[in-house]
């Protein structure tokens, strides 16, 4: 499993995500080798934001390059040091949207960096939320938009306070330094936009391929549910393929296949949801393993894969039934 960011808290459970898990907790997580510390706690008022100073970059200066920061020169600001270097002309970003970003962190007395995302090639996927990363992050790139590079310092009252992070070898005085670029931004409205792929099959489930944002269309056909597992793209992306052991992030619904009831869904919650697949039921876990980001996914469910005679507590899911899900793979985290 690849390394976890250190700037990040640990995820909070979705409740209604637990009718996906095996364990039934609800709890939603990256894949990590090791744990990552809380988010800064309390809540600090917001800072003032203002331009500077902020140490150059001197190489890596493209956007998507590595970058390499100096060392900061006297002392930094007290308040959050925030400039746009390359300036994208993508959607603008939300707070409590989620983004994609690379970055590098290091500590402006030193320039030891502690943290940096290119050398893992991936990008990290984290909403801008009071709890999930420190609130410098919230306050820096909020209104920033797609495709843009962003330098910005965080002092400890919006990083992680008086008592640092032993773990990333920050101190409780030390100022941060952050280059990040911003490569994509999700919210409620966000949605698939891959290749339609033709629904030929009459004895299947045929979704909607709208890209609006809003929850596609699921038509159940009056015929016997498959006894095997199906998952079948209708729209095909063109990203990176997802790992039996990634956590992803996704727009869903889920529909029963007698009756075609729903019974869940992030668009009637107007929520984005995260979660490893190794927390979910099998069905999820091998229906999404192999297929792209970016895509739309049919998932068929069989009760042996679901939740056989075990349903959730509480839930519209009946003992031993099919269920049947459209899956929007917005991005690998």
């Amino acid at each position: 499993m690849r390394r976890r960011s250190l700037l990040i808290a640990v995820p909070a459970g979705l409740v209604t995500l637990s009718a996906c898990g095996d364990d039934g907790s609800g709890s939603s997580s990256n894949a990590s080798d090791s744990p990552s510390p809380q988010a800064s706690a309390g809540s600090a008022p917001p800072p003032k934001i203002v331009d500077g100073p902020l140490p150059a970059i001197t190489a890596g200066t493209k956007f998507g390059e590595k970058p390499t920061v100096a060392k900061g020169s006297g002392e930094p600001s007290k308040d959050v040091a925030v400039k746009t270097v390359v300036a994208g002309g993508g959607r603008a970003v939300a707070e409590n949207d989620f983004i994609a970003a690379d970055y590098l962190g290091q500590v402006w007395s030193s320039a030891k960096v502690f943290d940096n995302s290119y050398d893992r090639k991936t990008p990290l996927v984290i909403q801008l939320a009071q709890g999930s990363i420190i609130d410098g992050w919230r306050y820096a790139l909020t209104g920033k938009k797609t495709g843009s590079r962003v330098e910005f310092s965080v002092p400890p009252t919006w990083g992680y306070g008086e008592q640092g992070n032993e773990q990333a070898g920050i101190k409780g005085d030390d100022t941060l330094v952050f280059v990040v670029d911003i490569k994509d931004t999700f919210n409620a409205k966000s949605s698939a936009r891959g290749k339609q792929v033709p629904q030929d099959d009459a004895a299947l489930p045929k979704v909607g391929t709208n890209t609006d944002g809003a929850a596609p269309s699921i038509e159940v056909p009056k015929t016997d549910a498959p006894k095997k597992l199906v998952a079948q793209y209708v729209l095909e992306g063109d990203g990176a393929e997802v790992g039996a052991q990634d956590s992803v992030l996704v727009q869903y619904k889920g529909v029963l296949w007698d009756g075609g009831k729903e019974f869940d869904s992030t668009y009637a919650r107007k929520q984005l949801t995260s979660f490893s697949l190794q927390q979910v039921v099998k069905g999820w876990a091998q229906g999404l393993t192999g297929k792209k980001v970016g895509s739309r996914v049919l998932v068929v469910i069989p009760p042996d894969l679901g939740y056989g005679d075990n349903p959730p507590q509480g839930s519209d899911i009946k003992k031993d039934s099919t269920l049947v899900f459209s899956v929007d793979i917005l991005a690998k985290m």
